[in-house]
């Protein structure tokens, strides 16, 4: 199970998701000072950390390495929200207070990810489309 990141690993993740390159700790560095003040050395040991974990995977550029994001924060999200799902004593009624919970965007967004996903074998339609005859 992934463990959910701290608040300043995921504010490091987020700049090496965003950015979708490799990375070095001076540029993360630069762009958290925008925010708080931080050490050189923090940043340095957090990308490290994320390193041992799997987050990010580096290559050495002269004397310093270069980080670079190993799966995407979709993949990372969809890991949290399966192991949370799977861990319910309860997996039904958990979706359906998830499904509850959601705005009318996230709603539109469920939608459209269950037209183009197939699961199990099954082709899940929303209800406005099982009157509507197959698309060919």
């Amino acid at each position: 199970m992934p463990r959910p990141l701290g608040d300043l690993e995921d504010a490091v993740m987020t700049r090496v998701w965003e950015w979708n390159r490799p990375v070095t700790v001076r540029e993360v560095l630069e762009d958290l000072r925008q925010d708080r003040s931080i050490a050189y050395t923090t940043v340095m040991t957090v990308l490290d950390n994320l390193h041992q974990k799997g987050w990010v995977r580096r290559e050495q550029e002269g004397r310093a390495y270069r980080y670079e994001a190993i799966s995407t924060r979709a993949a990372y999200s969809a890991a949290l929200m399966n192991d949370a799902w799977s861990e319910s004593d309860n997996p039904a009624a958990a979706l359906v207070a998830f499904f509850g919970m959601m705005s009318p965007e996230q709603t539109a967004s469920l939608r459209g990810a269950l037209r183009v996903v197939d699961v199990a074998g099954v082709r899940v339609t929303a209800p406005e489309e099982e009157d509507q005859p197959p698309q060919r």
